[in-house]
Order: C-alpha cells, then sequence, then structure tokens
C-alpha cells in the first residue's frame, strides 16, 4: 500500500487512514480522532511538533511526522489501534490485540471498520454481557514457624531492607526526578532510610493533573469490562507475585508484624480491588425496573468531569491502593498523593497496577508536600473529588478550602472522607469475661493502636471489675514488643517521632492526673526506634479527655460502672466524643445486647456484638463512621463506588407524536 501523507491535520481536521484521505465529513470514521491523539502524544512527550502527517502502510505500521521534524515516528499498527480505540494516550504491548485491530480495519484489509465510534471517543462493540469470576474474600495465610511461607516472607523483608530504595513521581508514565527528596525511615529502627523519595512541586503537580485530565476521555471510553479485568489481574498480581514484598514493605516502613501486614497489605488490598469489580457490575446493572409502552428506559453511569485527588494515610496500604484504584475502575483519572511516611509500600501498589496494565496517566503518583499540593489541586477548576483518609482535624480543613474555591469548580466536588475515631468497648455484666479481654487486648493494642477503629475507651462493670482487671492486664503486660523482623512480637513501633511525641504527651498527662492511674505500661523509649508499652489507664471521669479525645497509639482508657448504671452508661458512651466510627457491646444477654446496639444506633457505623471493634472485612463488614469520623460512604460496598458516577437517565420514545395538545386540552 503507497504511504499518503497529509500535511498538518491538526490544523485542519483531516487525516490519512488505510491509503485513503479522510476529512472531517465523515465523523463516525476513527481517522477523524487521530488528530486528537497527535495532541495527546505532544503533551506526553512522544512526539515534538504540534502538527504533521500520518500514514498507515500495509496495515503494520504508523507513521507519524510532527511539523519541521525530518524523522517519522513509527509505530506498530496494533500499538496505535490500541489508543485509537479506547483513546488512551498508553502503549503497551501486553494491551494489544490483533482481533481489535481487524475490528477497526487497521490490518491488511481483512476486515473493514465499524461505525461503533462517536465524535468524542471510539465506543468498542460489545459482543455479550460478560459474567466475572466467582469473586470471594482473599483466604489469610498463617506464617507458622518453620513454615515456607513464613521463610519466603522474611527472606523479602531482608531483600527490601538491604537497600535504601529510590522512588520517583510517575507523571504521564515517566518516573520523575525533581532532586527535592525526603526519606521514608524504618519507625523500629530510625537509623535505616528504607527509601529516598521525590518531593512534587507545583510545576510536577500541574503536569499530573493536566496529564490525568489528558487520559481521561481514553480511560473512560475502555469498556467497563476491560477496566475490570485490569484490576482483578492486579488482585492476583498482589495475591501472588507480589505478596511477600507488599508485606514486607508494610512491615518495614510502617511497623507491621506478619499478622497485621498479611491482613492489609495481602488480603485486603486482594479484597478491594476482587470486590470493587463485582460492584462496579451491580452498580452498571441498576436499571429502571419499568418502560412504558412504546418507550426504553435506561441509566448509564458517567464518570465524574475531572480528575479525583486520592490522600492516602500511613497506617493501611490496602486503604491506599483503594483510594486510588476505587475512583479509577468507575472510568475516573487519579492523582495519588500517598502519605510520607508509607511512600514504599505504596509506590510497589501503584507499581503493581501499572504492570496489570493501568495506562499511563490514569493513576499519577506523586507524593509531596501535602499543605501545598492539596492547596494547588483545590483551586483547579477541574477538581472532580476528594478521596481522604486520615485525620479529622485535616479533612475539616480540606472541607474548608473546598467551600472557599466553590465557584471555580465546573461541578460539585464529590467529598469522601474516613477519618478519626474514639471507639469503645462496653462491657454489660452478663458478658463472657475471657472473650471481652482478649478481645479488648486485640482491639486496642495490634498494629499498637493505630488503627482508626482502635479500641480507645472501656467501660466495665463494677461487678466484674476485679477479675477482669487481673486478666486485662496481665495480658497486657505479657505483649511482646519489639522489631517487626521477630515474628513473636505482637506489637511493633509507632509510626514515627511526631506519633511517639503526641502519644507519650498523653500517658504523661494521665500520670500527672489526679483521676487517673496507670495500671500497665506507661514505659516508652524512641533510642533505637519509635516503641511505646502498651498502657492501660483507670480513670474515675468519664469525661476525661483520655476518654474523649482521639490518641491514635496504644493508650486505652477505662472506666468502671456500677452495675444498676448500665443505662447511664449507655448514655456517657454516646455523649462523651464527637465520633461516631466503631463501637461493640459484649453480653451474654440477648435483651441486653438488643438494648445498647438500639440505644448506641448513632455512636458507630461499625457495630459489633461479642467480638472487637476492628478488623472490618471487604464484602462482609463495609466500614465507616458518621459524625466526626467521615462522610460514612462505606469503601468496601457498592455506597462507596456510587460516589465516583454521575448517572445519566435515558429515555428513548419509539412512537412519534401527531400533536402537541393533549387531552385535557379538548
Amino acid at each position: 500500500m503507497e504511504a499518503h501523507q497529509q500535511p498538518d491535520p491538526l490544523l485542519e481536521g483531516d487525516a490519512v487512514y488505510g491509503g485513503e484521505l479522510v476529512t472531517s465529513a465523515d465523523p463516525c470514521h476513527p481517522a477523524n480522532l487521530i488528530p486528537e491523539l497527535c495532541r495527546q502524544f505532544y503533551q506526553l512527550g512522544w512526539v515534538t511538533g504540534t502538527g504533521g502527517g500520518i500514514s498507515i502502510r500495509d496495515g503494520d505500521s504508523v507513521y507519524i511526522a510532527p511539523s519541521g521534524v525530518q524523522k517519522e515516528r513509527v509505530l506498530p499498527a496494533d500499538l496505535f489501534v490500541l489508543a485509537l480505540q479506547t483513546r488512551q494516550a498508553m502503549l503497551r504491548p501486553l494491551q494489544t490485540s490483533a482481533v481489535r485491530a481487524a475490528r477497526l480495519g487497521l490490518s491488511a484489509r481483512s476486515a473493514s471498520p465499524e461505525k461503533h465510534y462517536s465524535s468524542s471517543g471510539i465506543r468498542v462493540p460489545q459482543l455479550a454481557t460478560f459474567k466475572l469470576p466467582e469473586i470471594q474474600n482473599e483466604p489469610t495465610r498463617d506464617y507458622l514457624p518453620g513454615s515456607a511461607e513464613q521463610a519466603q516472607l522474611m527472606a523479602a523483608v531482608e531483600e527490601l531492607g538491604s537497600k535504601t530504595h529510590h522512588i520517583p513521581l510517575v507523571i504521564n508514565g515517566k518516573e520523575v526526578r525533581v532532586g527535592n527528596t525526603q526519606q521514608q525511615v524504618n519507625p523500629g529502627n530510625k537509623s535505616q532510610v528504607l527509601c529516598t523519595y521525590e518531593n512534587a512541586g507545583p510545576k510536577e503537580v500541574e503536569e499530573a493533573i493536566e496529564g490525568a485530565l489528558a487520559a481521561k476521555s481514553m480511560w473512560e471510553a475502555m469498556p467497563i469490562y476491560d477496566r475490570q479485568a485490569i484490576f482483578l489481574r492486579a488482585a492476583d498480581l498482589v495475591a501472588t507475585k507480589y505478596r511477600y514484598k507488599l508485606m514486607a514493605a508494610s512491615m518495614l516502613g510502617q511497623g507491621k508484624n506478619i499478622w497485621q501486614a498479611e491482613i492489609d497489605a495481602a488480603t485486603e488490598s486482594v479484597d478491594f480491588l476482587r470486590f470493587n469489580v463485582r460492584y462496579s457490575s451491580e452498580i452498571y446493572a441498576q436499571q429502571p425496573p419499568f418502560s412504558a409502552p412504546g418507550v426504553w428506559n435506561r441509566v448509564e453511569y458517567r464518570p465524574l468531569e475531572g480528575f479525583v485527588y486520592a490522600v492516602s494515610p500511613f497506617n493501611f496500604t490496602a486503604i491506599g491502593v483503594n483510594l486510588a484504584a476505587a475512583p479509577a475502575l468507575m472510568g475516573n483519572t487519579v492523582l495519588w498523593k500517598p502519605s510520607n511516611s508509607a511512600v514504599l509500600s505504596n509506590y510497589i501498589a501503584y507499581d503493581i497496577m501499572r504492570e496489570a496494565g493501568v495506562p499511563d496517566g490514569v493513576m499519577q503518583f506523586v507524593p509531596g508536600d501535602a499543605a501545598a499540593m492539596t492547596k494547588q489541586v483545590f483551586e483547579h477548576p477541574e477538581f472532580a473529588s476528594l478521596h481522604f483518609t486520615g485525620s479529622t482535624v485535616v479533612f475539616k480543613h480540606m472541607w474548608r478550602q473546598i467551600a472557599e474555591n466553590i465557584d471555580r469548580y465546573k461541578s460539585y466536588p464529590r467529598i469522601v472522607g474516613e477519618t478519626g475515631g474514639k471507639n469503645y468497648h462496653l462491657v454489660h455484666p452478663s458478658a463472657n469475661l475471657d472473650n471481652a479481654v482478649n478481645c479488648t487486648i486485640r482491639g486496642a493494642f495490634e498494629f499498637q493502636g493505630q488503627k482508626c477503629s482502635a479500641c480507645s475507651r472501656l467501660y466495665v462493670p463494677k461487678s466484674m471489675w476485679g477479675d477482669f482487671r487481673d486478666k486485662l492486664v496481665a495480658g497486657t503486660e505479657s505483649i511482646q514488643l519489639g522489631p517487626v523482623t521477630d515474628p513473636k512480637n505482637f506489637m511493633g513501633p509507632v509510626i514515627n517521632q511526631a506519633a511517639y511525641d503526641k502519644i507519650t504527651n498523653y500517658i504523661e498527662y494521665a500520670r500527672n492526673s489526679g483521676d487517673c492511674e496507670i495500671i500497665a505500661g506507661g514505659k516508652y523509649s524512641d533510642k533505637d526506634g519509635f516503641y511505646i508499652r502498651p498502657t492501660i489507664v483507670l480513670t474515675t471521669d468519664p469525661y476525661h479527655k483520655l476518654m474523649k479525645e482521639e490518641i491514635f497509639g496504644p493508650v486505652l482508657t477505662v472506666y468502671v460502672y456500677d452495675d444498676a448504671e448500665f443505662d447511664a452508661t449507655i448514655d456517657t458512651v454516646g455523649k462523651t466524643t464527637p465520633y461516631g466510627l466503631t463501637g461493640a457491646v459484649f453480653a451474654e444477654d440477648r435483651l441486653a445486647a438488643v438494648h445498647a446496639s438500639t440505644r448506641l444506633l448513632n455512636t458507630a457505623g461499625n457495630f459489633y456484638i461479642n467480638d472487637k471493634c476492628t478488623g472490618a472485612v471487604v464484602g462482609q463488614q463495609p466500614f465507616g463512621g458518621s459524625r466526626a469520623s467521615g462522610t460514612n460512604d462505606k469503601p468496601g460496598s457498592p455506597a462507596l463506588l456510587q460516589r465516583f458516577v454521575s448517572p445519566r437517565s435515558i429515555k428513548e420514545n419509539m412512537l412519534s407524536i401527531s400533536g402537541y395538545t393533549y387531552p385535557s386540552n379538548q
């Protein structure tokens, strides 16, 4: 086939397609999308001119000749077809398809172009309603001493910790180094620098935003099944190939022991990725139940206009995965700003999703100064949504910033946030004592109390307190604290110096308070790492500072109530704090459990009966709270994904009307 070269299609709206000149008079033809793709190639640095010609030879290669450049840029036709087909500026061999090329008529004339396109993007024919693979929770592994899985995990820990890694910004698929770096250290060994990472400045943030917007139209045009396939593959990569590496990064970087890393970095990350796929199909299937005669009603779920800003915390690798992946699955493009204390694990997770096929520009990885970046993002008119997990104070500040900029935005931004908690265990006199004690130790002290759901206040009846105290203190004092490289340690370090200082200040406040007694722990040291012994404070004031304020560390405050005052204590539980995240009641008396559950209705978005107030499982207990604890959009459920789509109702009338009057006008 003879090559054809058309000058400046970017300016004239013309292109050469399959050796045949096609102009904008044929809007259904895929060639009319080529100029837009060239603009995006130019924005991404793949071509160096703003004009030029395109030709396709023998159905095998695409030639891009930017204006003023002598040498053509040659791209394999199937790669170009993929970009054309999905309008994604992304050229990855793993995502190519000869079949798709044939459908678009770009391979050796063996197939003709199908008219399934629009001026805003190509609509690939949907030839079936696909059935998803069965979605189940990822099984947890036990990592018993001497097991192969423990040996493999600890080998990954040793390998990952053997050197200092460098984490770049990733903008439009390119690793960007700006020379402004910070360090992430091992909180259990302050002398060990796990990684250095680049800090995005205003220029990089702007490039990330513009790149995300450039990739958006192509990503949202990709059929949902293809997006689902990418995230299902990411889940499988986490569950298998990268399981131990991601866990190792969470252990060394965030101070998690083996079990905490397993239920976070491994199983919960996988569960979010898989169950979100299932929930996305459920959402797309939500269609009007009725259409009047001669009418077809339907609903489609559009991605938000603009970009999503995902700001993730240090304490759960899986939360970072979900904050970025959930909106992306629904067709949005995302700026992911990871916690400075979790850059290593978050980057590994990000890289896994790229390997799974997330196109360049769809997720931009931009560590940096949170305040400066957030201010810049919130001033952009295309800001569409905040997806946040972190402190209540920061979230409220962000909300105010968004409100101040509301007139800038194209649409009202969706604000989705999960924040702090002051979570409780309420023990009824009928409770199983051993169960309540052990659940409380786990709920208060696993992962050093750094879960937003951690138990921070405990209410125990006076009739049980003697035995309860003995077992609670004995169990707490028996906890092994130390480096996460020793599998026997139940607790590791808190995350950093700021957290260490805040928590120890609360301990000293209690020590010097006349209505408090430290009955376990109270010791700490930051000589080598940020280690704090699990601490129990007994108070006679149910409204004490330590009963009201979030500490986010291994400090449990206990109030002992008179058995006859159970109802009054329920009221106290509900009035003490502004939060509403998690809570639990322990009672063998069914009526007492139901009574407490009913009276405490609005005190917890996740409520537990005879179980600890931590450990929500994706697909089983959707997580989130209200009041000062967040917007309660329930990650791990379809409700969250609904926040990242904008439904459009469509009514198609099959019959024509013969006049404009109604029967009542006669």
